[in-house]
């Protein structure tokens, strides 16, 4: 027999569920046959097994010390200096590198009371809980990003010592490091082909760039193989350039 999920099908079944909540029985049906999460709470604890061969912090690249499900990040060894946050910069926390906000506005939950007026509505569940969207981050770097748009620019402060995040509060724009440029946009054109989440012209040339200038890493290969064995579906963007 063949198996119920596919990189394909996985997506189609996905689109369905965005267009139309009567498919929703049949497609927890499906995803539960598929182990996939259906909450973020559930995604977490998956992706907290995933991430305990993790090699460092997503965005700052900090060693992580897994304690049981509490990730502490190795601030001192990665050269990391706290801005304003030190009780969120010593914690490891889960960031959406596709927002919720982004995720969840095209939904009347959203409209009418925000994420926590989303928190039983099925549809946003699955949304918020793909665990390709989800990374290990500094808390802090995870507060500080909120839901800004992800940009590029010349010059700028180091706000987090050695980590070459740079955070544009004013406008609202963050450049992340070279090393997750490469990982951000094959997430976002996953989550737009996935969830029909839109992207500006101006985003998608440059996550375009990114994509091809910044290539998978090893671990980005491998961690995709091991949310395809717990979600069921491949980020496509990954699996055809690991092969």
């Amino acid at each position: 027999m063949p198996p119920l999920y596919s990189s394909n099908s996985s997506t189609l079944l996905r689109f369905i569920l965005l267009l139309s909540i009567g498919c929703l029985s049949s497609f927890i049906s499906l995803s539960a046959d598929a182990n996939m999460p259906l909450n973020f709470g559930q995604a977490k604890a998956r992706a907290i097994k995933i991430h305990q061969k993790s090699p460092s912090t997503f965005y700052c690249g900090c060693p992580i010390k897994w304690e049981g499900k509490k990730g502490v990040p190795q601030l001192k060894s990665c050269g990391y200096s706290v801005r304003t946050n030190k009780e969120r910069a010593s914690r490891i926390e889960w960031e959406h590198v596709v927002p919720a906000a982004h995720l969840g506005y095209q939904l009347k939950c959203w409209k009418d009371g925000g994420r926590k007026n989303c928190a039983k509505d099925e549809r946003f569940q699955i949304l918020e809980g793909d665990i390709h969207n989800m990374q290990p981050a500094i808390g802090e770097i995870n507060a500080d990003r909120n839901n800004f748009a992800f940009s590029q620019w010349n010059g700028g402060e180091r706000q987090y010592g050695r980590c070459e995040m740079k955070v544009d509060f004013k406008n609202k724009i963050v450049e992340p490091p070279n090393r997750a440029k490469g990982a951000i946009a094959r997430t976002y054109f996953y989550m737009r082909d996935t969830y029909q989440i839109t992207l500006s012209r101006q985003q998608t040339q440059l996550f375009a760039v990114w994509d091809k200038r910044f290539p998978p890493s090893k671990w980005e290969c491998q961690r995709d193989n091991a949310i395809a064995a717990v979600q069921g579906n491949h980020n496509p963007y990954i699996q055809r350039a690991c092969r």
